[in-house]
């Protein structure tokens, strides 16, 4: 599982990818990313999830967004990655979700 910070941006998306990535390179298929804490997350952080979950469904993974605030969900549904992405209300319902295989896009 990996922890976005409070804004995710320009500024840290790359800390971001680098999360995910030692996680995905240590052999992890279903990844946790929880956002629950985060505020704000601009096109670049949306890009770097996008191409998380694109590697993921490629190694034949998944990853798993908790989303916790409204105006993350937003930002999300706007840009269209709702629809594309695994999103969960809590760590717990993530983890306990059953593996249910997605489609590349």
């Amino acid at each position: 599982m990996v922890s976005a910070p409070g804004q995710v941006d320009l500024t840290n998306a790359g800390e971001l990818r680098q999360a995910v990535l030692s996680c995905t390179d240590a052999g992890h298929m279903t990844l946790v990313v929880d956002m629950s804490e985060t505020a704000f997350c601009d096109s670049a952080g949306v890009n770097q999830l996008v191409q998380a979950h694109k590697r993921a469904v490629a190694a034949g993974g998944e990853l798993r967004l908790v989303i916790g605030t409204a105006s993350v969900m937003r930002i999300l549904s706007i840009v269209g990655a709702d629809r594309m992405l695994s999103i969960f209300t809590s760590v717990d319902e993530a983890v306990a979700e059953e593996h249910a295989p997605s489609s590349p896009t």
